[in-house]
């Protein structure tokens, strides 16, 4: 087992690589038992917060991102849309709501909003709130007033992923650097928000740049109040399909591993299992929440890709005995 400092639970923002990857090489039981223990210091190890995602504008972004189907770049069948009108988005908060959600998540593909874009954005933000709902927002890179206006408007939470390591990010993108993503992170703490910020594994990194990503969040000076790890999607078109088209799925037992070491390295945060459910089985998720997952994403679409289907969740829900986690919207 590792050392004291690292198995204590403790809130640190000075972790390093050697202990990261001394995590990740741990006996499977030895960190399952590890980030469980640390898990049951913070929360309640059989509630799950329940949040529902929705692309409010999709496709058209001018980004390269390699594993992203709504890029302009790439030929993969998604075409670009206009905003979503108002009333659609709440309807689809209602019906989210309705079906245990607590969080509701709106997506625009955008690289950076228009300050023009954030009327209409306040607007359903507002809306959303006036159902008794956490708001968060994916809109790309955001100015200090523009995160300072959306923290205005109410907004709860901003997601904006790291997506990998700093070293391995250039594989992946080109159309921005990692510190525009730190930067934008930066402009929504310092306005106030919740920061939601996580990455995406099985885009042929290594385990080092898996244990170098979590570093990244782990040394923020506050973490993330939410951490979306993501399995990779693997879209028709995009160049990461193609790249990775001769190799076999992402091995279960490492994601397995990032959701435990994201939870030792972050034990207060919110730890979500985000894309890539639809390629595991019940029980690859169930290890996933005993690893300290306590986040899903509700519905059968996440922007531009498929999710388990409600009943689904709930179905594996009630085998595992998980109850949904009400909303405790922190601001």
């Amino acid at each position: 087992m590792p050392d004291t400092a690292m198995n204590s639970g403790e809130i640190r923002q000075d972790w390093t690589q050697d202990e990261a990857e001394a995590l990740f090489a741990l006996p499977f039981a030895d960190l399952i038992f590890l980030a469980q223990s640390v898990h049951r210091s913070y929360f309640d190890p059989n509630k799950v917060q329940i949040s529902t995602l929705l692309s409010v504008k999709t496709g058209g972004c001018p980004e390269d991102c390699a594993y992203c189907p709504q890029s302009a770049q790439f030929d993969t069948g998604v075409d670009a849309g206009k905003l979503m009108p108002l009333d659609e988005v709440l309807s689809a908060a209602r019906d989210a709501r309705d079906a245990g959600a607590a969080r509701f998540c709106m997506g625009a593909a955008w690289r950076s909003p228009k300050d023009r874009d954030l009327d209409a954005i306040v607007e359903m933000v507002q809306g959303v709130k006036s159902l008794g709902l956490e708001t968060c927002m994916t809109l790309g890179m955001l100015t200090a007033p523009q995160a300072g206006r959306l923290k205005e408007s109410g907004l709860d939470y901003y997601n904006h992923n790291i997506d990998t390591s700093p070293e391995f990010y250039g594989e992946i993108i080109s159309t921005r650097d990692y510190a525009d993503r730190l930067e934008t992170l930066g402009h929504v703490r310092d306005a106030g928000m919740n920061v939601c910020c996580g990455g995406i594994v099985g885009m042929g990194e290594s385990p080092a740049d898996r244990a170098g990503m979590l570093v990244t969040l782990a040394t923020l000076p506050t973490h993330p109040e939410s951490v979306p790890i993501n399995m990779l999607v693997r879209a028709e078109g995009t160049p990461l399909a193609d790249a990775l088209a001769d190799t076999g799925a992402f091995d279960p037992i490492e994601f397995v591993r990032t959701i435990a070491v994201a939870r030792i390295m972050m034990p207060e945060s919110m730890v979500r299992l985000s894309a890539g459910r639809m390629e595991m089985d019940d029980a690859a998720q169930a290890l996933c929440f005993l690893a300290g997952a306590n986040s899903i994403f509700l519905g059968d679409r996440l922007l531009t890709t498929d999710n388990p289907a409600p009943d689904t969740d709930r179905a594996l829900f009630d085998r595992l005995g998980i109850a949904p986690m009400d909303a405790a919207i922190q601001s």
